[in-house]
């Protein structure tokens, strides 16, 4: 567990690497640490900030990132900074009254925000220069009452090699993911978008995929989802695996709770994902996962496995506050174990 200076709900997070990390929440906080979370930095509120709530943000290295809040019409927007967070500039505003941006992934000076529907489809907006200008993607036609959810900035998975957006989605008529280019151009027509049910995630306003990761070897790639019921933490999570895309495959022992966020550590080949009622991994590519526990030999607080909304390994980070980080000698322990 790590002492963030802040009591925040935390959603956002971003680790860099090389000891470089980035998080926020509500109240419009931002965060940084430079020396792999030994000291987080409280950053200044970006301009007219003071109310928002950062869901996602993205991070280039140690003095710039740019950190997305999530709320209804203009209450959804971006800021930018290049000063290690000592100012922002205000990078972009969400144009639709009905709006509400869910995730944000960025890379160089390209980035995509998936928001929820207006006029009948989510909204994908795209930039190829860090933010100066936009472009929409047409996108399929959404369900009544379907949404993405912005717990954790992982409801869409962009492949910045060959520009596929991946998202996930929930509602009364059950999860749905969408498969597509961004941008689509002549070569890549929005047509060639892909939109298929996952009848695994449960049906409702509150149930659906929250999560994506994914990993590529030589060998091929891998993608998998988790979610569940957010409204009922403590029922049985849900998570599925896919290896093309198209068929996705419920895991055989599913985690033991919703999970808002999930998390490949290439290191042990685990995958690790986390909720309000635990933490749960799996070491055989998301066909079955175990919950685990504190270990006390360690000399970690008996609830450090739970109360965790977002990952982006080694860290994650929850309501009021929470940052922890994922411990060297437990990281091999559980793997071991399973």
């Amino acid at each position: 567990m790590q002492n963030s200076h802040t009591t925040a709900d935390l959603r956002g997070i971003h680790s860099v690497g090389g000891g470089v990390a980035w998080a926020s929440g509500t109240n419009g906080t931002v965060l940084r640490t430079e020396d792999g979370g030994y000291l987080w930095q409280v950053c200044a509120i970006p301009p007219g900030a003071e109310h928002l709530d950062f869901r996602g943000i993205q991070a280039f290295d140690a003095n710039t990132a740019i950190v997305m809040s999530s709320g209804k019409g203009d209450l959804s927007r971006l800021y930018k900074t290049t000063d290690g967070c000592h100012s922002w500039k205000l990078i972009f505003t969400n144009p639709d009254i009905d709006g509400f941006w869910d995730a944000i992934s960025a890379k160089e000076q390209k980035v995509v925000i998936l928001g929820d529907p207006t006029a009948g489809e989510f909204v994908l907006e795209m930039s190829s220069d860090g933010g100066a200008t936009w472009k929409r993607e047409k996108l399929p036609p959404s369900q009544d009452g379907e949404g993405a959810f912005a717990a954790s900035n992982t409801s869409l998975a962009y492949e910045w090699e060959d520009g596929v957006a991946l998202f996930g989605t929930g509602g009364p008529n059950g999860a749905r993911l969408f498969v597509g280019c961004v941008p689509c151009t002549s070569k890549q027509p929005a047509k060639s978008w892909t939109v298929r049910p996952v009848d695994f995630f449960g049906a409702g306003a509150a149930s659906g995929i929250f999560s994506l990761g994914g990993y590529h070897t030589k060998s091929g790639s891998l993608f998998l989802a988790v979610g569940g019921d957010y409204s009922k933490p403590d029922q049985q999570g849900a998570a599925a695996v896919t290896r093309n895309l198209m068929t996705w495959q419920p895991a055989q022992t599913p985690p033991h709770g919703y999970r808002s966020a999930v998390a490949y550590d290439a290191q042990t080949k685990t995958w690790i994902t986390v909720g309000p009622n635990g933490t749960d991994i799996s070491t055989d590519d998301g066909r079955n996962w175990h919950a685990i526990h504190p270990d006390p030999t360690l000399r970690q607080p008996p609830d450090a496995d739970k109360n965790w909304n977002a990952l982006s390994l080694p860290f994650v980070v929850g309501p009021h506050g929470r940052v922890g980080k994922l411990h060297e000698q437990a990281r091999g322990r559980q793997a071991e174990r399973h």
